[in-house]
């Protein structure tokens, strides 16, 4: 098999996996009050300093497009879990602030969330190949090294 082939099919094994969990977990999602990707934000907002992020970095971090992740915002703005303020650094930029109320929801979701999770990928897998896999992804993630 070439390295090409053998890449392709790597990259096909990883995005079905993908797929197959990420269905899975949005069928056993534990809660009616916000969404999968309204979850994502909260996550990500709760993973920053003091909670708060500037929304075009938040961007980065989903896999949504721009005017989507602004509607999304704007809707958890509306509902009291996230706030939005101006960059003091730049009038033009938005920073979005999880809220205590937001993360206290977060939070409740996130242990039986994460528990659908334990589930799915780490009943598939043994301790050593969720090492493995978390080191593989990363490794992914942050691209070929010069």
């Amino acid at each position: 098999m070439s390295e090409k082939s053998l890449a392709v099919d790597a990259w096909e094994a990883l995005f079905r996996a993908q797929v197959s969990v990420l269905r899975q977990l949005n069928i056993e999602f534990p809660t009616e009050e916000l969404s999968f990707n309204e979850y994502d934000v909260l996550f990500n907002l709760s993973r920053q300093p003091g909670r708060k992020l500037r929304l075009r970095d938040l961007n980065k971090h989903l896999l949504l497009t721009q005017p989507s992740v602004s509607r999304l915002v704007d809707r958890l703005v509306e509902r009291g879990f996230v706030t939005k303020e101006s960059d003091p650094g730049d009038g033009r930029g938005t920073i979005v602030c999880l809220t205590d109320e937001g993360n206290e929801l977060f939070r409740r979701v996130a242990v039986v969330h994460a528990e659908s999770i334990r589930r799915r990928v780490g009943g598939a897998l043994s301790r050593r190949e969720l090492e493995q896999l978390t080191a593989l992804t990363d490794k992914l993630r942050l691209g070929p090294t010069a």
